[in-house]
């Protein structure tokens, strides 16, 4: 009896993989996307005069919301472009200095840089010099600057992340005349989309779920009243 409980407490545990990113965005850049459209909506909608305003005020408002949104998501997806173009353009200038120079310690170092900094740190200088060579094989046209459809479904993906997340904010105000009640009723929505954010989160991250749930609806109720106060 004994043999057997060791060799059963004996056996190795299931190691469960991690998520892997299958996506245009990785689930963190999705949810700050979300987040940050949900925040933006949030500004507007816990600014309204619940007992001042008239219906047609309160539609203005969720108007200016969602064109709001609609800029940001504008200027998200432009920036993501920008950021792609520069990215790309400086490890072009690496790639052809680490293909050109002599100096065999500043290749290392670039291509040190460009690993994750676990990777990097367990790697031999023997196993650099053989990325070093590989990258010496890379055709030219390989590494020209260029946008890819991929490039602009991302941008277009991070758009509609921004302006979508708008919507559960602002539609218990289309079908609740009351606007004290559409208000609470927007509120308690967005905590909600926000503590699934979290959760999502703390999958991705191999998180504690509900910390991290109610950890991100903290900090997006912080970041609104902040917003908020900076008249944002």
């Amino acid at each position: 009896m004994p043999d057997k409980l060791t060799s059963i407490s004996s056996r190795p545990a299931m190691v469960v993989a991690p998520t892997r990113i299958k996506g245009l965005l990785s689930p963190f850049d999705r949810i700050s996307e979300i987040l940050f459209g949900l925040i933006m909506a949030l500004t507007f909608t816990c600014t309204i005069n619940i007992f001042e305003s008239g219906r047609t005020e309160v539609k203005d408002t969720l108007i200016a919301a969602l064109g709001c949104n609609i800029a940001w998501g504008l200027v998200d997806a432009v920036m993501y472009i920008l950021g792609v173009l520069s990215e790309r353009g400086r490890n072009k200038t690496i790639v052809k200095f680490i293909r050109s120079t002599n100096q065999t310690e500043s290749a290392r170092e670039f291509i040190s840089d460009a690993l994750p900094p676990l990777l990097a740190s367990v790697i031999s200088n023997e196993q650099l010099d053989e990325l070093r060579k590989s990258l010496l094989s890379i055709p030219e046209s390989s590494i020209k600057v260029r946008l890819t459809k991929t490039d602009f479904k991302t941008a277009i993906g991070i758009f509609f992340l921004v302006f979508i997340s708008t919507f559960p904010v602002v539609i218990p105000f289309l079908f609740i005349t009351e606007a004290q009640l559409a208000l609470r009723i927007s509120n308690l929505v967005a905590i909600v989309f926000m503590f699934i954010c979290g959760w999502l989160l703390a999958s991705y991250g191999n998180y504690n779920k509900i910390v991290s749930s109610i950890s991100i609806a903290v900090i997006g109720v912080l970041l609104v009243g902040l917003t908020i106060m900076l008249g944002g």
